[in-house]
């Protein structure tokens, strides 16, 4: 397991428990004003939460099943003395410092005891952890269970609260399920419930994942007919954000009029911003600038710096 992916997943679980600053993690998305293209706000209709419906599976864990992390069972006379058991945040604490100790058996057997007491953060992280392999068998269909589970119970929390991340996050995660469907089980592909789960996370949460994975299916016409404004209005609201791909692809379409009017300098202003905040893993958003930049003009260079700084103000205030 990765130092980083421990530290993130640690400070995310701590977070939902409101451990000390030093724990946890800072990644709530901000409303940001926007700049003079596309303008547009997040929905401000917001649907019901979606069902989601998955195969009959054997619970992850029955009522009790799991003991209490350092319980242990007493017999005769001492039975009368039994200990208290742990309050969820305790079994956080332990789960995240078995995990930072790299003591991944009992980081698990915590986190299960923290997420049967519905703990958003314990179940969020096993459902990473099972999608991913991260320390354990990867099991994507265990995942799906503590993703759907989490939705359930927490699909109505107020937004902008820290379990509210944990929700968002596992509705971006169910939307992928549903996208590519989970071999030799009864989870289907299925585009359309993709585009529900995301489209809740990316109008209720104004989750920036959500609003870019529901950008691409009306971009792309993933179960749907293809819809370029659609697609450009959510990628503006995850751009706003910071979310650099979807600055980049909404920087591409206006720069080549991709279904929309054509701006070019408006979108070599988006594609500097991307380019300039891309990580090393992100190659095609550097070739995508360097190819704008190459065909645009000289004016349209000189206005797109005026929208650059335009941009970068904005953001600022």
């Amino acid at each position: 397991m990765r130092t980083y992916d421990v530290i993130v997943g640690i400070g995310l679980i701590s977070l939902a428990l409101g451990l000390s600053p030093a724990a946890s993690f800072d990644g709530t998305p901000t409303n940001e004003r926007q700049g003079p293209a596309l303008q547009s706000r997040d929905s401000t209709r917001v649907p019901p939460p979606p069902s989601v419906t998955a195969p009959a599976a054997p619970m992850i864990a029955p009522p009790g099943a799991l003991r209490p992390p350092g319980a242990i069972p007493q017999q005769g006379a001492a039975a009368a003395k039994r200990v208290a058991p742990p309050t969820v945040g305790d079994a956080i604490r332990s789960g995240a410092q078995a995990l930072r100790d790299g003591r991944t058996d009992q980081a698990v057997t915590s986190l299960e005891y923290a997420a049967e007491q519905g703990a958003p953060g314990a179940m969020w992280k096993l459902g990473r952890m099972y999608a991913d392999g991260d320390g354990v068998g990867q099991n994507k269909l265990r995942a799906f269970e503590y993703f759907k589970n989490l939705t359930k119970a927490h699909a109505d929390d107020p937004p902008g609260t820290p379990q509210a991340r944990f929700v968002a996050s596992a509705f971006v995660a169910l939307g992928h399920f549903y996208l590519e469907g989970i071999p030799d089980t009864q989870v289907r592909a299925d585009p359309v419930m993709a585009r529900e789960m995301f489209h809740y996370a990316a109008s209720y949460f104004r989750d920036p994942e959500a609003q870019f994975f529901l950008a691409r299916i009306y971009l792309d016409g993933n179960g749907i007919s293809k819809d370029a404004r659609q697609a450009s209005r959510w990628f503006r609201l995850a751009a706003d954000k910071g979310h650099r791909g979807a600055q980049a692809l909404l920087g591409s379409m206006l720069f080549r009029g991709q279904g929309i009017q054509r701006q070019a300098a408006m979108g070599l202003a988006w594609l500097t911003i991307a380019k300039e905040g891309a990580s090393a893993d992100d190659a095609w958003i550097a070739d995508t600038y360097k190819s704008a930049f190459a065909q645009a003009t000289q004016d349209e260079r000189a206005l797109a710096f005026r929208y650059l700084e335009e941009l970068v103000a904005n953001r600022r205030r």
